[in-house]
């Protein structure tokens, strides 16, 4: 007799089909899925609301903060429903700690209505919250209009570098003057570089982000897209200018001398 699966495996495959198929969905589908992470430790209300997020989002549901803390060091997200009541660390102190590594939106859900303690959430970073129990569509519409804020505020950004100049929001490039034409992931791929500049990046994370976990992102992609963007910014990897590789780390954007 073959065993049912339990509700864990259940929403574990259906987050993973939706990651394939966000990944291998033509470029227009993939541009417009944000990524969110879910940290809510009960089976029960995790499931449901893998349900309903995923039908919109990419999706990576976790039941614990070190879980959660693990997926904001190496994906790059747009959002976070964090649930309070974890069972290995305090919510508020989770909150604290995405807080010290990310600005990434954060909706709070929780139990506690006491004005002091929604007080102490906003407070501690916390850019939302809802009190349990509450809606899908009410957990929706606050995801969306948090969304919509983030993604006025990211469009409004230009990260100007030496020569180099990024607009996020219409996605344009300019060099010396000149626009560069670069393809949609060597875009994503400069963004991240420069948004982290003067850090090392290692080049796993920049799998993880840039490829939103895309079986199609390997070592020898990431090593093509690094020496187009090379060619187009005018340099090389023997005599590079803004990209330098770190042996055995990862790439650093740095401003040229």
């Amino acid at each position: 007799m073959s065993r049912i699966p339990s509700s864990r495996e259940r929403f574990v495959s259906h987050h993973q089909v939706d990651l394939i198929d966000t990944a291998r969905a033509g470029p227009e589908k993939r541009t417009t899925m944000f990524t969110l992470l879910l940290v809510e430790d009960d089976p029960a209300v995790r499931a449901a609301l893998v349900r309903t997020l995923s039908e919109r989002y990419a999706l990576f549901p976790t039941a614990t903060a070190a879980e959660a803390l693990r997926v904001l060091a190496t994906v790059r997200l747009d959002l976070i429903v964090l649930d309070l009541g974890l069972p290995d660390l305090d919510g508020t102190a989770a909150l604290q700690l995405i807080r010290g590594y990310s600005a990434v939106p954060v909706i709070v859900t929780t139990a506690r209505q006491e004005e002091a303690s929604i007080i102490k959430l906003l407070d501690a970073g916390a850019d939302d919250y809802l009190v349990k129990p509450f809606s899908a569509g009410q957990l929706t519409a606050r995801v969306n209009a948090l969304l919509r804020r983030a993604g006025q505020q990211q469009h409004d950004r230009t990260i100007v570098i030496s020569e180099l100049s990024i607009d996020l929001g219409t996605r344009t490039v300019t060099f010396a003057g000149d626009r560069l034409e670069l393809t949609r992931r060597e875009f994503d791929l400069l963004a991240y570089l420069a948004e982290h500049a003067g850090k090392v990046v290692s080049r796993q994370r920049l799998l993880d982000s840039v490829w939103s976990n895309s079986d199609r992102g390997n070592d020898q992609t990431l090593d093509v897209h690094i020496s187009w963007l090379r060619r187009k910014l005018g340099e090389s990897a023997a005599q590079p200018k803004y990209l330098h590789t770190v042996r055995g780390v990862g790439i650093k954007l740095i401003v040229p001398e």
